[in-house]
């Protein structure tokens, strides 16, 4: 078994950054963002109410279900799209591989 997954970050050029993602820590995909020094403030640590790590995902298998909380915030932004989620709510798995989001500026 992997005890790692890959996770593709696409830059406004096209250009995909792959970053390893450990699967025995339980981390968010914000937090694997936050570790390789990508631009998500977080400002709330991950509680689901900032939504300053809004990622647009791009490709995925099958995502978990958004909670109310993550679809509230994804509301309230003007930059959503049926793709949005919250990266700190996407917490990293095997079903995560090949992740590729694009990470949504802030409003």
């Amino acid at each position: 078994m992997k005890d790692a997954i890959n996770i593709y970050v696409e830059q406004d050029n096209g250009e995909r950054i792959e970053l390893e993602a450990p699967l025995d820590m339980n981390l968010s995909v914000m937090e694997v963002l936050k570790a390789n020094e990508f631009p998500v403030q977080a400002v709330c640590g991950g509680m689901a109410i900032c939504a300053t790590c809004h990622v647009e995902v791009l490709e995925s298998s099958e995502l978990p279900e958004m909670s109310d909380d993550e679809a509230y915030m994804l509301e309230t932004l003007p930059h959503a799209t049926e793709s949005s989620r919250l990266s700190c709510q996407l917490r990293v798995n095997p079903d995560l591989d090949g992740l590729v989001v694009r990470i949504m500026p802030e409003a």
